[in-house]
């Protein structure tokens, strides 16, 4: 045999046996039913559930990063707004300082007759100052000193001014606040004499109010007297009117009012006692008269009753006929069915009996069964 051919056996060999390796795992797959689904790639699923993760932790590291670069701008803009704060408050207090040494106004008049010295005193040496610092020139303002006495003479004119403006205010407003004052008091003695006006006034009138309350009830005590006094009297009247009336005395004849005209005398209901003898006997005859025609009525209905009966009896005998005779056809009906299905049932079981022992004779065994489903193709 030669090397190329021995070469070519082998590699058809691990063709083979790598396709049959894949076969049985692909049969182990398929045919194992805990693992079986269908429609379902479990690799794919799982390669799916980890991209997922991975891209969840990118974004969880990415969101941590931004929180964290968030917090150091916010960290890093405080701290800035805390030093620009200590740096206007160190220049505020440089420039408080330098106000309060530098710039110092001193009112004194050693302080205008010093030329100036305070709030516009130069403590820069002349000779460290600039061509363009200079603030005197030889020749300028000659009588600088009798201006400057002016001006101070014409400040305190003005102080002295102000000063009495101010003694002045003082003055009006106290003024006014005694006149207001005076005034308060003023309107306070009104309200009071207006307050005790109001309390006579109110007293007045309860006083009237309580006299004519008083007129009232006399009144009304004398209204109901005369008002008793009143029933009283109507009382004693009714009660002789009832005795002396027809009410007691029996009268038959107080309780009928003639009409004329042939007409019967109309009834009184609430002087009626009663009916007449006659009218008695009247009433008997009509009663004994309605009670003969309700016994013709009630026989008559009593034949009527029994007539409709005997209708009744006849029409429930041919009744009863006709369900006898419907059960006796239903009863035939019933046995020729019963005796069809017999037929039926006789027949049935010879197609039976013939098809289990004559035509299905040659049953299938396991080996039959066993020959499907052995290949995962």
């Amino acid at each position: 045999m030669l090397k190329g051919d021995a070469q070519l056996d082998q590699s058809l060999e691990k063709a083979v046996e790598s396709r049959r390796s894949a076969e049985a795992a692909r049969k182990a797959r398929i045919f194992n039913t805990r693992l079986r689904v269908m429609g379902l790639d479990l690799d794919a699923l799982n390669q799916q559930i980890k991209e997922k993760k991975q891209q969840e932790n990118k974004e969880k590291l990415q969101s941590e990063a931004f929180e964290t670069l968030i917090k150091s701008q916010d960290e890093a803009l405080l701290q800035q707004d805390i030093n620009e704060k200590e740096k206007r408050q160190a220049l505020q207090k440089d420039l408080t300082h330098y106000w309060a040494t530098k710039q110092k106004l001193n009112t004194q008049d050693g302080g205008w007759k010093n030329g100036l010295q305070g709030a516009f005193d130069i403590t820069i040496p002349e000779a460290k100052l600039g061509p363009a610092s200079m603030q005197k020139f030889q020749g300028e303002d000659v009588n600088w000193k009798q201006m400057r006495k002016e001006q101070v003479k014409m400040t305190e004119r003005d102080l002295k001014g102000q000063m009495d403006e101010n003694i002045r205010r003082q003055e009006r407003e106290k003024d006014r606040d005694m006149l207001e004052k005076q005034e308060m008091l003023h309107q306070n003695q009104e309200q009071l004499h207006q307050d005790a006006l109001e309390e006579e006034r109110k007293k007045a009138a309860r006083i009237a109010l309580y006299s004519f309350n008083q007129a009232l009830a006399a009144e009304r005590v004398e209204s109901l007297k005369e008002q008793h006094r009143r029933e009283e009297r109507e009382n004693l009247a009714e009660m002789w009117h009832t005795m002396t009336s027809d009410m007691l005395t029996e009268c038959a004849d107080a309780g009928e009012r003639d009409v004329g005209g042939g007409k019967p005398p109309q009834i009184l209901p609430d002087r009626w006692k009663g009916m007449r003898p006659e009218q008695l006997r009247s009433f008997q005859r009509e009663r004994e008269q309605q009670c003969r025609e309700k016994q013709r009525q009630s026989d008559a209905a009593k034949i009527e009753e029994a007539a409709w009966n005997l209708q009744q009896l006849t029409f429930s005998r041919k009744a009863e006929e006709e369900e006898i005779g419907k059960a006796e056809k239903m009863r035939e009906l019933r046995i020729q069915l019963d005796r069809h299905n017999m037929q039926l049932t006789r027949e049935q079981q010879a197609h039976q009996e013939y098809l289990n022992k004559k035509l299905y004779t040659n049953k299938p065994t396991k080996d039959y069964f066993h020959q499907f489903n052995t290949s995962s193709r």
